[in-house]
């Protein structure tokens, strides 16, 4: 069991961001036993992910390495702006996460390497974030998700929609689909991630109660 490497479960501070080493548990983000960089964002996240049972086992790196389009880690760390921190024979490499994850289960390590970590950049005070999935059943994975995160001071604008059929939207133009809602329905058609009349509507209405979110604080 890979958790017991005391390395993999250490939480480091750079400057500016945390670096959480790939065996930190859902539990231990949602009771705040270690710091948090994203402004209440990891832990309101960690929170609702499955069932306490499964948080107190589930790691930050095992959910994104098993990649499940679902998984609520995999599009809410991508709209931090995280990194992905890998180690192989041939050294360590760090990986932007919105290019992490290939597809649905599939993601840009080799068969020699593994996620270490994962460092997450600190929110400014005045930051806002906001994120809303669905689920047919408490605990199951998200039928649509959508993370925005904005942050002013440090120019940052992210607007990610996640559950689809295989990586999730990170959307390019952020800063105008927050200013233009409606274009929404633009950003899932141009993607082709989408491709079903209800999971459109889904995914629109969860951005727009995600964007809700940010405009209320």
């Amino acid at each position: 069991d890979i958790a017991r490497i005391s390395e993999l479960n250490d939480i480091s501070d750079d400057g500016d961001a945390l670096i959480f080493g790939a065996c930190v548990t859902h539990a231990a983000i949602e009771d705040r036993k270690v710091p948090d960089a994203s402004g209440g964002m990891m832990p309101a996240i960690a929170r609702g992910i499955a069932y306490r049972a499964v948080r107190n086992k589930g790691t930050i790196g095992g959910s994104l390495v098993h990649a499940d389009p679902a998984a609520d880690w995999i599009t809410t760390l991508t709209a931090l702006g995280s990194q992905a921190l890998v180690s192989g024979p041939q050294g360590e490499r760090t990986i932007a996460l919105d290019q992490f994850i290939r597809s649905a289960f599939d993601t840009v390590l080799t068969d020699d390497e593994i996620l270490i970590a994962v460092r997450v950049p600190k929110l400014s005070n005045n930051a806002r974030w906001g994120f809303y999935k669905f689920c047919r059943k408490t605990g199951e994975f998200a039928e649509t998700m959508s993370a925005i995160v904005v942050d002013p001071e440090r120019g940052v604008t992210r607007v990610v929609i996640g559950a689809t059929n295989s990586h999730p939207i990170v959307v390019s133009n952020a800063e105008k689909l927050i200013s233009v809602p409606e274009m929404v329905n633009d950003v899932i058609a141009e993607s082709k991630l989408v491709d079903d009349i209800y999971e459109v509507q889904a995914h629109r209405v969860s951005f727009r109660r995600a964007l809700q979110q940010v405009l209320s604080e």
